[in-house]
């Protein structure tokens, strides 16, 4: 069964879609998380390394490393360790294939899409071999996820960030509070001559608002 259903990769500093698979579902809850994809896309200059955001149906998982970002929409029964190690291994591949300066100088959308191939393989691998023949892999991946676990977002909360981006300014916004670990997000916006600051304090076990 099918675990990994799109894959695509970003450049993080504005989240211009560099490559992405082709072949995706047209039910409305999918469409829908792609549309939440794109919007986290634009801000994963906020979230570097691994995260996670999760809706009714499929789960939102994202790596970045430098400037480049990969990201996929996996079911929600996809094991985290499958979802960063195929992102991993996502990365790893598109850098060795397109070097620094055209990932900066990519001025168009999709201006990588023929590696829309290796995408396919990769899925097909990671969707139909054996979970046994990847023991080594996922147990590194599990490892690093434990020892650092994933920034996780609230899904839902991606309408309240592409608002607040064409400026919107939310009516309510509460932070969550953790006593582990604080994150500071400081969003800061400017409209009609007058600064709003949100800011949001989370744990990284717990739900941060984007």
């Amino acid at each position: 069964m099918s675990m990994i259903f799109f894959a695509s990769v970003v450049r993080v500093r504005d989240g211009l879609p560099l490559s992405a698979s082709t072949d995706f579902y047209h039910t409305q809850d999918f469409l829908e998380c792609r549309r939440r994809l794109k919007t986290l896309a634009l801000r994963l200059a906020q979230y570097p390394g691994r995260g996670s955001a999760e809706s009714c149906d499929f789960s939102i998982h994202f790596s970045s490393s430098g400037d480049v970002a990969c990201m996929a929409i996996c079911s929600r029964q996809c094991p985290a360790a499958m979802a960063f190690c195929f992102l991993e291994t996502l990365w790893w591949e598109f850098t060795a294939s397109y070097d620094t300066t055209c990932i900066g100088l990519a001025s168009r959308p999709y201006a990588f899409l023929e590696f829309d191939s290796v995408i396919q393989k990769m899925k097909w691998h990671f969707n139909y071999v054996s979970s046994s023949q990847m023991k080594s892999s996922l147990e590194k991946i599990q490892e690093e996820l434990e020892f650092q676990p994933p920034v996780v977002l609230t899904v839902e909360d991606t309408d309240m960030a592409n608002g607040m981006m064409n400026g919107h300014i939310p009516m309510h916004s509460e932070p969550v509070l953790d006593a582990h670990m604080t994150l500071n997000i400081v969003l800061i916006m400017k409209k009609s001559g007058t600064f709003y600051k949100l800011g949001v304090e989370a744990s990284n076990k717990n739900a941060i608002r984007i």
